[in-house]
């Protein structure tokens, strides 16, 4: 028996019926792919996955993310339904962030990636160091006028 997801999808000129290929923004892994596909997306999830989180903790989980960036990875997480934002009434506000039962079932596909990511590190290492020297020749030596 074959996987389904090794099936190579038909062109969409080869096919009448009105099931998404992969050409199209509608396919599942393209959709997919958009909701998770920003740097800190799944590494906010992952934190998550561990409980309830207030803002500040987050910031401290992640020292590397500015407060803009993680308030609209909040905000995007939120609005695709993978966290719920609680907001309590008291001086000063209390702001919890949790993952929806959505967020908590997109967990194991997203740990399944970093755990993909970790047994094939020095592959990752390679592509990066590929891409670094790609990028080294495509910029223009000083001095060249």
């Amino acid at each position: 028996m074959t996987s389904r997801y090794f099936l190579v999808p038909k062109a969409p000129s080869e096919t009448m019926d009105e099931k998404p290929t992969i050409y199209d923004e509608n396919y599942p892994s393209r959709r997919l792919l958009d909701v998770i596909g920003d740097k800190w997306k799944p590494i906010v999830l992952i934190i998550l996955g561990k409980g309830t989180k207030r803002y500040g903790e987050l910031q401290r989980c992640l020292p590397d993310v500015s407060k803009k960036m993680l308030t609209q990875t909040l905000r995007a997480l939120e609005s695709d339904g993978l966290l719920k934002r609680t907001v309590y009434a008291e001086v000063p506000p209390k702001v919890e962030y949790e993952l929806t039962p959505l967020g908590q079932s997109f967990l194991e596909p997203v740990m399944a990636l970093c755990q993909w990511a970790s047994d094939h590190g020095d592959d990752l290492d390679a592509v990066q160091s590929c891409r670094k020297k790609s990028l080294r020749r495509k910029r223009p030596l000083q001095g060249d006028d």
